[in-house]
């Protein structure tokens, strides 16, 4: 029997922001959105992707020698650059070549066996602290086959689950990795349609459907607010999202609402893709601006908690 496999692009442990407890997050390569404030642009495609740091290049030209798909080249001027319309096929051996440490890979295929070994490095810390694993990415519903291989070998071991989605995807892939997650964390981008089409690159009303799916099928879900001024902290915007949740709201299932406010920590990975930043100004909220809006949404009953990284 082949054994499924996932496209990742790191392993983060001992995290404590993505569900309760200690946790280990394996992040899945490829996702269906083109959210304009992604602090993970490397995870957005499918494919091997290859970050550079010019400023610790010194263009010696080893890459373009060891590289089979001709990724890299020296331009007439002596520097690096990419070759447009090539493709990286993982097999790193530019980051092996490049002594200045300039380059780096980003994806990895591995087998649910040996992320599982991974995974089962800190199991005393999941059982003290009632941590384990969180799918995060990009999107794992995009690998929805190796999501569920993972999940559900995980549940089998008893070790909780739990996965971060902008729940974009067929329901029955939804649903199918429902059978073997204990928490989603659930991505509101916008209320409007048409915004959180300016702002993603997709619609809203599939998402919408699937939160719905999953709250009515009682399955656990926390829904996550990433939060940025001007864009999506407006009273009316906020008002409209209450009301979506209302219905909800006396679930047991329906586990509240976490503030995640926009910072800045994936601008320089844009910068090595070669990419320009799609946010322009600071849309960061400041403590007042988080206060109140916490304050106003615990007035209307809701549990809601600010995450602060």
């Amino acid at each position: 029997m082949i054994e499924r496999k996932a496209k990742i692009f790191n392993i983060q442990k001992y995290n404590m922001y993505d569900g309760p407890g200690v946790r280990t997050i394996v992040f899945f390569k490829g996702c269906p959105l083109r959210c304009k404030w992604c602090s993970n642009p490397e995870s957005q495609k499918k494919g091997f992707q290859v970050l550079f740091k010019e400023s610790q290049c010194v263009n010696c030209g080893a890459c373009v020698e060891v590289c089979p798909s001709g990724v890299h080249r020296l331009s007439a001027s002596g520097l690096h650059e990419f070759a447009e319309g090539s493709t990286c096929i993982g097999c790193r051996a530019c980051e092996s070549a490049c002594l200045q440490k300039a380059l780096s890979v980003v994806g990895e295929v591995k087998t649910i066996s040996e992320l599982m070994e991974v995974v089962e490095e800190d199991r005393s810390f999941y059982e003290m602290s009632g941590g384990g694993l969180t799918l995060g990415g990009g999107e794992a519903l995009m690998q929805p086959e190796a999501a569920a291989a993972l999940l559900m070998v995980c549940k089998q071991r008893g070790i909780n689950t739990a996965i971060e989605t902008c729940g974009y995807a067929k329901p029955e892939a939804l649903l199918k990795v429902a059978e073997f997650t204990d928490l989603f964390l659930f991505d509101l981008k916008h209320m409007d349609s048409d915004r959180h089409h300016q702002l993603t690159g997709v619609r809203n009303e599939r998402i919408l459907k699937n939160l719905t799916l999953l709250l009515e099928n009682r399955h656990n879900v926390q829904v996550r607010l990433p939060l940025l001024k001007g864009i999506n902290d407006s009273q009316k915007e906020l008002t409209e999202l209450l009301a979506f949740l209302k219905p909800f709201k006396g679930y047991r299932n329906f586990k509240g609402i976490d503030l995640l406010p926009y910072h800045k920590l994936g601008v320089n990975k844009y910068r090595q893709l070669g990419w320009e930043y799609p946010i322009e100004g600071d849309p960061s909220l400041s403590e007042a601006d988080l206060d109140r809006i916490e304050g106003w949404m615990a007035s209307h009953d809701f549990p809601v908690t600010v995450v602060r990284h």
